[in-house]
């Protein structure tokens, strides 16, 4: 077969292994891109990027694609002037749009007896619209109406290319037009005589409104300034009033600290324990004198009755309730 190179040159006749050799030691794939030529042609290429460069060129031509519409426009053979010109300025627009335009005429009743009117009206409007547009099919009778289609001069592509150009150069005239008038950013003047530019937006307000911004900034920086004299002034006696609270704990501290140590110094030594003196005799305690109750009598006791004596029972059995011989009772 017969091998091209990735860059399109032509490497000659080899055989197959010899391309697919050459394939692995390039890191390629090995494309075969006519099998009907003798011998067939084979390429090294990347046949992952020649599939997506493929899809990017096939997207792009489906975006530059443009479908021409045939738009259509009716009449009436009485039309009135101003009716006409609506009609003529729908036209206008649909040929610079790169669309067809169908002109149509309808006829009612005896209107079909002059069809030369309408022959008339058509050739009438053809010409209106000739700076944009052309003739492709001649007036037709069709039925009732009459017919006619225009053409654009320029294709749908060309139009939206136009239209886009055109756009530019609008947006550029307005930019050219606005520095010119001074609304664009001056250039920067770094000389001396010059004062320091600064970010602040009063400098874009007039003289009048200056000045009242420049006093509401002095009031504002005054009243900043104020503040923050108050407030040094309350850390100043804050640390003033927490100094006098450590002075104070700590004279508090010494003081306790002195009454301490004097008693401590007054208490005598201990004396040994002979040396001590005899305490003195306790006095003994006087008792107290009891207050005496008087007793109350007691009642006498009342003597017991005298137990009933017990009614005799029967007669014991013979042998059950006598008594053995020297035994007591």
């Amino acid at each position: 077969m017969r091998l091209v190179g990735p860059a399109g040159e032509q490497v000659g006749v080899v055989r197959i292994e010899d391309a697919l050799r050459l394939a692995a030691e390039s890191d390629l794939d090995l494309v075969e891109v006519a099998p009907q030529a003798k011998p067939p042609v084979c390429k090294l290429m990347d046949f992952g990027k020649y599939k997506y460069e493929a899809a990017v060129k096939a997207r792009e031509a489906r975006k530059n694609q443009t479908n021409t519409v045939l738009k259509e426009i009716r009449f009436r053979l009485k039309i009135d002037t101003h009716d006409y010109e609506t009609k003529r300025g729908h036209a206008l627009r649909f040929l610079a749009a790169g669309d067809k335009v169908k002109a149509m005429i309808q006829f009612r009743g005896r209107e079909q007896q002059r069809p030369e009117m309408g022959i008339r009206l058509l050739q009438k409007f053809a010409e209106d619209v000739s700076e944009v547009g052309v003739v492709e099919s001649s007036p037709r009778i069709d039925g009732r109406n009459m017919v006619m289609v225009i053409g654009p001069l320029k294709n749908k592509a060309e139009a939206k290319a136009e239209a886009r150009r055109a756009s530019q150069r609008a947006e550029a005239k307005a930019a050219n037009e606005a520095a010119k008038k001074g609304e664009a950013p001056a250039r920067v003047d770094t000389s001396a005589d010059k004062a320091p530019m600064t970010q602040s937006l009063a400098d874009l307000l007039p003289d009048g409104l200056r000045l009242g911004s420049s006093a509401a900034e002095a009031d504002k920086a005054r009243a900043e300034q104020e503040q923050a004299e108050k407030a040094k002034a309350a850390q100043a006696a804050k640390a003033a009033a927490d100094k006098a609270a450590a002075d104070a704990r700590r004279a508090e501290e010494a003081a306790k600290a002195a009454a301490a140590k004097p008693a401590q110094a007054a208490k005598p030594a201990a004396a040994p324990a002979a040396a001590k003196p005899a305490e003195a005799p306790k006095p003994m305690a006087v008792p107290k004198p009891t207050a005496v109750k008087p007793s109350a009598p007691k009642p006498a006791a009342r003597p017991k009755p005298a137990a009933a004596p017990k009614p005799a029972g029967k007669a014991p059995a013979s042998g059950a309730g006598q008594k053995k011989p020297g035994t007591a009772e």
